[in-house]
Order: C-alpha cells, then structure tokens, then sequence
C-alpha cells in the first residue's frame, strides 16, 4: 500500500532523500581525501547538508501535524515512522561525521551549533553512546534536539517580536516629535514675523515723534520771537525798526484847539 502523503510533503521527503543521498556519497569521498585540509572542507560541507536535512524534518514533522486531523490513524502512524527513520540516519551521519572530525585532531565538537557555553561529550563518547542506544532511544535523542531547537527558535522569534515592538514605538514618538518641531518653527516664523511688524510701526512712530518735536520746537522759536517783539514794543514804543503790533501801539496823542474869543465877541 502507497504511503498517503499530500504534495507539499511528497516535496520535503523527496528532499530529505536528495540531502540523505548526497551525504552518503560525501562520506564515500571523504574516505578517498588524504589531505587533511581538503577533508575539513569536505566535513563543512557535510555539515552544512546536516542542517539543510535536520530543517527538512521539522518542516516535514510539522506538515504531518497539520494533516493528523485530516488522516487516518494508521496513515499518522506510517508518517511518523517514516520522520523516525530519517531521524535515525540522520543521527549515524552525525556520529559519522563526529568519528572523521575526531580523526582531524578536534577532539570537542557541536551539534549542528545548537549553542555556545555547554559542555559537551566528545566525539569518542558520541560515538559510543550512539552504539549504545537503540534505535528508539536514538530517535528520541533527534526528536529532543529538534525539541529544543524549536524552542530556542520561538525565544528568538519573541526577542524579534520585541524588538520590531520597540521599533514601532520608537518610530512614532519621532514622529510625533517631528510634528510638534515643525509646529514649534510655524510658531517661530509667525512671532519672527511680528516682531517685524513692530520694529516697523516703533520705527514709524519714532520717525513721526522726531517730526512732532521739530514742529513744537518751530513754534516754541516762534513764539519766543513774537515775545521778544512784544517786550521790546513796550520797552521802547518809539523804535521805528519794528512794526507795530495790531493791538499793542500806543495810543495816538489828541488835539485840542483853543478857540480864541475877542473881548465883546460872543460864542454861541
């Protein structure tokens, strides 16, 4: 009976067989490499296909979660034996690759650089252990690792989500910040061009205070002079020099004739 898978997973196991093939031809290889820098090269590159392969089986093991509900019982269990069992070859290639790593001299290596600061075995002790474990124990063993990978994926997802959080609140307040400055400048500009405004109208208004004092002054020297012509009529009436002031001329001298009458003569 054809094991049911949709196309999406009909992809992915496809892939994962690719990635398995071509490790299995990489280790042939790297059996034939004498040269130990052509054979860390070899080992990078195998490594390289390990990740490419162990993201391969989450993406399958997720797509087979997806569709349980979907499936049948016994086509889940028939998917989740397939995962296993790349699970488990996956593992001897990483033993594997332990096994050449140790042969080049590195006595300590990760697994798929699942993080920096543990201890961790070396690679005698992986491949003993390996031997050691049953087949189930082995798959529970890929199954944890695949486990905590998630794990630290979704930590870094969150730390990404708070990051992008803190970005967008960052990105607001400047925004707000920038409207309230260019407020701020209209503000500046409008008060700039009132004081404008008002150096003009002071200037204004000193121009034509500087014109009122100079006709106050005009008339105060106007005055003065017609006081002084005033004095010097009274003092002096008889100086011809000066006009007479309608008003302030003396009075005009009077007349009177004598009328002369002759003894026996009678006015009448």
């Amino acid at each position: 009976m054809e094991l049911q898978m949709n196309p999406q997973m009909e992809q992915i196991h496809g892939e994962i067989r690719d990635t398995m093939r071509a490790l299995a031809n990489g280790f042939q290889k790297l059996d034939k490499i004498k040269d130990s820098s052509r054979q860390s090269k070899q080992l990078e590159e195998l490594t390289g296909k390990m990740r490419e392969c162990k993201r391969l089986i989450k993406e399958f093991d997720r797509e087979i979660k997806d569709e349980e509900s979907r499936n049948p019982p016994e086509v889940t269990k028939e998917l989740n034996d397939v995962k296993q069992n790349v699970i488990k070859e996956l593992n001897s290639y990483v033993a594997l690759r332990k096994t050449y790593t140790s042969t080049l001299g590195n006595k300590r290596v990760e697994l798929f650089d699942m993080g920096a600061g543990a201890s961790e075995p070396t690679a005698d002790e992986n491949v003993q252990m390996a031997s050691e474990m049953s087949n189930q124990e082995l798959i529970n063993a890929g199954t944890k690792t695949m486990d905590e990978t998630d794990q630290a994926i979704e930590r870094s997802k969150q730390v990404v989500h708070q990051t992008v959080e803190v970005g967008t609140e960052t990105a607001t307040t400047l925004k707000g910040q920038t409207e309230q400055m260019g407020r701020i400048v209209n503000e500046l500009d409008t008060i700039q061009f009132s004081i404008k405004k008002a150096s003009q109208l002071v200037k204004e208004i000193g121009r034509q205070v500087a014109t009122d004092k100079c006709i106050m002054l005009f008339l105060f020297l106007i005055v003065c002079g017609v006081i002084a012509i005033i004095v010097v009529k009274i003092v002096n009436p008889n100086n011809k020099s000066i006009r007479d002031i309608p008003g302030l001329a003396p009075p005009a001298p009077t007349t009177r004739r004598l009328l002369y009458v002759e003894p026996g003569q009678h006015f009448y």
